[in-house]
């Protein structure tokens, strides 16, 4: 909370990936612009949103160049406008940069959104229930007749048969 924005994407890659002061630096400020903070690159994280600091969270990650991203819940605690634009936000980064993503969520609407193939597992012990191809549904599609159809069947596989409002 002492440092900022900079500070903190620089800190990961000087301190985790031991870069020198001037490339980690370099690389972070490339990290800040990815995700659209370039203005806010001096403010500390009492001065930022809820969303302006998952982006600093996505662009410290970023930053590290992983092939594998791993999120877990990352926007489970912003609210429901934000957490759609952080959606988007990541699908943008995803398509621009092209790194993996292994991306856990209890949403179903989120994994259709951000997923290209969907995972299904059973509670107690955790197994694969099914595994779904998302590829071709967008945000376009939310709300339309295969986004529907897929969140259905997702519900059904997660919570069995019930009444589908």
């Amino acid at each position: 909370p002492w440092k900022s924005v900079l500070g903190n994407v620089a800190f990961a890659l000087r301190k985790g990936a031991g870069l020198a002061a001037e490339e980690a630096k370099a690389r972070a400020l490339e990290a800040i612009d990815a995700v659209r903070l370039t203005g806010f690159r001096d403010a500390y994280p009492h001065e930022l949103s809820g969303g302006m600091k998952q982006r600093v969270a996505i662009a410290r990650a970023m930053a590290m160049q992983p092939e594998l991203l791993l999120m877990d819940e990352p926007f489970a605690a912003l609210d429901a406008l934000t957490r759609q634009q952080m959606q988007e936000e990541l699908i943008r980064l995803w398509r621009e940069i092209g790194f993996s993503l292994l991306f856990v969520t209890h949403s179903i609407d989120e994994a259709i959104l951000v997923g290209s193939r969907i995972i299904v597992l059973s509670p107690h012990p955790g197994r694969v229930r099914a595994e779904i191809d998302c590829r071709d549904i967008t945000e376009a599609d939310r709300g339309g007749e295969r986004f529907e159809a897929m969140r259905r069947r997702i519900d059904t596989l997660l919570f069995g048969e019930r009444t589908h409002a």
